[in-house]
């Protein structure tokens, strides 16, 4: 709400009081939509390529509003939401600038909830899973099967093949049977050729 002018105008139009509009909150917002600007032109393109334009004309963005962030946070208050957004961003700084190195990983989580909302369309389904740990283990069995689409996988392909493989599959290997270290059994890659 602190840089929204849109919903700002609209308030006003209704003949309700306007919020502040913060300064800083304008900037970060306009710091923050040129990284989207990138993004947008590199969509679609090959891994190599997304994390090449992120070194080159990401990076230095983010060192900038990294030291834009840590110039202007300690003149707010602790209270202040605008001080409390900045506090959010700085305490998960490594996991938001993931994206630099890794041509796989989008700014945004938006194909994560995208992904999630027939989680949220079935809901009430969802209140039939019997126990909270039955509702745990459709939870994670759901995150699973997601991952695997995800990672261009059929997930019933995938989901067969690892309740088939895991009883005699190593322990210290089970990281080779998750969705984006799978790899279908000899025996299916003959076929499918």
């Amino acid at each position: 709400m602190l840089a929204d002018i849109e919903a700002n105008a609209r308030r006003k139009a209704e003949g309700k009081t306007a919020g502040v509009i913060s300064p800083l909150a304008l900037e970060a917002v306009r710091r923050i939509d040129k990284l989207f600007e990138i993004e947008r032109s590199i969509n679609g393109q090959s891994i190599q390529r997304r994390r090449q334009v992120r070194q080159e004309l990401s990076a230095p963005l983010i060192a900038d509003l990294d030291a834009w962030l840590h110039e202007h946070r300690p003149k707010l208050s602790r209270g202040n939401d605008l001080a409390k957004a900045m506090d959010y961003i700085l305490k998960r700084w490594a996991a938001f600038t993931l994206f630099l190195d890794d041509g796989r990983v989008c700014l945004t989580n938006n194909a994560a909830e995208r992904a999630l909302r027939g989680i949220a369309l079935g809901r009430k389904s969802w209140l039939f899973a019997g126990s909270d740990r039955g509702g745990q283990r459709a939870a994670a069995l759901y995150s699973l099967i997601v991952t695997a689409k995800m990672n261009d996988i059929d997930p019933q392909a995938w989901l067969a093949d690892v309740l088939a493989r895991i009883a005699e599959h190593p322990a210290r290997d089970i990281d080779a049977l998750l969705p984006w270290n799978w790899r279908p059994p000899a025996s299916s890659r003959r076929q499918a050729a």
